[in-house]
């Protein structure tokens, strides 16, 4: 992890060997993914992209590093205003769904899970990026909720992991194993209206 601190990060065409290796890397893996390839797919020379990454595992760890960052930044805001938490909840579970079903968090995951003995560091670095911000928004405002009264929650950390493994129901698996590439609105509106029903079946004040 240490290496990354050598690696510069300016320079014309560092975005471009970085989208490139991105490509190459979600597409093939790490293992698959070539020098040559990913040069190609940058357009640029291999001396160039030489000039930023001494090797394909630090280059590989800047993709993920990045990655990393663009989640974090793409954060739910959960303010309630004048909803109720019906419509906060509504709008957390559409932000489940734009992570879980997104094509770009889902081909990290696998990739992940395929590299986590390589680079254990690696999921980790994804899921406290991710997984674990948006658990700790939504946590957040549940507990809020709970205070106002607008919830009966004890345990908020748990709720809030149990609201979000209700809106991965019926079409997470079936999208992680490429049983299904893409789903209706009407599927995934299936899914989220029964997750809010069960949660506040339970929970609702």
């Amino acid at each position: 992890m240490n290496q990354q601190a050598s690696v510069l990060r300016t320079g014309r065409k560092f975005d471009q060997v970085l989208e490139g290796a991105r490509d190459v890397f979600l597409a093939d893996g790490f293992e698959g993914a070539s020098v040559d390839k990913i040069a190609k797919a940058a357009g640029v020379s291999k001396a160039t992209l030489y000039s930023y990454f001494p090797d394909k595992r630090v280059l590989f760890m800047e993709v993920v590093r990045s990655a990393c960052v663009q989640q974090a930044d793409e954060s739910l805001e959960l303010t309630p205003g004048s909803c109720g938490p019906r419509d906060v909840l509504r709008a957390a579970a559409e932000r489940v769904h734009g992570v879980l079903l997104g094509g770009f968090s889902l081909q990290l995951f696998r990739i992940f899970v395929a590299e986590a003995d390589r680079f254990p560091d690696l999921g980790p670095m994804f899921y406290e990026s991710g997984p674990m911000v948006l658990h700790g928004e939504i946590q957040a405002y549940m507990e809020a909720a709970a205070a106002r009264g607008e919830l009966k929650i004890e345990d908020a950390d748990l709720a809030a992991a149990q609201f979000i493994e209700l809106c991965k129901a019926d079409i997470f698996l079936r999208f992680l194993f490429k049983i299904d590439t893409e789903f209706s609105e009407q599927e995934r509106e299936r899914v989220i209206s029964g997750a809010i029903d069960t949660f506040m079946a339970r929970f609702g004040a």
